[in-house]
């Protein structure tokens, strides 16, 4: 569920995940997942978005994403980004390329903004597609020497993810 539209307005950072229409593992090609990046790149700057943290996996992508002023709107931001990627995925391969919704986190101020890049940045490493962050040629930041940062060890898990273990776990 999503909150209320004014909750994703204004100079807020957001945390976001979109899955691939039934997990295809479109981005497996690596020329796929750096078209991707560039698009999720030009597109945030387009709406006023700075990415502090980004990922594109086989099946899903991550961001981390601060609005730098008040008429800032996420949905605008997400829905172009799946919009203008999907039409040209589609008119490539005649079948969609997203799931219709979309994971969503509003940090609160107190949230680490390193700690939640750092959980993004993992993520191939969690999955197994490689052994250090750094060797991943889908993830980066805008904003943050990010490759220094990968030793820091803070640790920080999206508010979804307690939920979805409990929904998975036997018993």
């Amino acid at each position: 569920m999503h909150l209320p539209a004014h909750s994703y307005l204004g100079q807020r950072t957001y945390f976001v995940t979109v899955c691939t229409h039934e997990r295809h593992r479109v981005f497996v090609d690596l020329e796929a997942g750096r078209g991707i990046v560039a698009r999720l790149r030009s597109i945030a700057t387009e709406h006023g978005f700075s990415l502090h943290a980004f990922c594109v996996m086989p099946d899903h992508v991550h961001f981390l994403a601060e609005a730098r002023a008040e008429g800032c709107d996420l949905l605008k931001l997400v829905d172009a980004f799946k919009q203008r990627t999907g039409y040209e995925y589609r008119r490539r391969h005649e079948c969609a390329l997203w799931q219709p919704r979309f994971y969503d986190h509003v940090l609160r101020r107190s949230d680490p903004i390193e700690g939640v890049a750092l959980y993004i940045w993992m993520n191939p490493v969690r999955k197994n597609l490689c052994v250090d962050p750094r060797a991943y040629p889908l993830s980066g930041s805008e904003t943050i020497e990010w490759m220094s940062k990968i030793e820091s060890g803070m640790e920080w898990m999206p508010p979804w993810h307690e939920r979805v273990a409990a929904k998975t776990a036997p018993g």
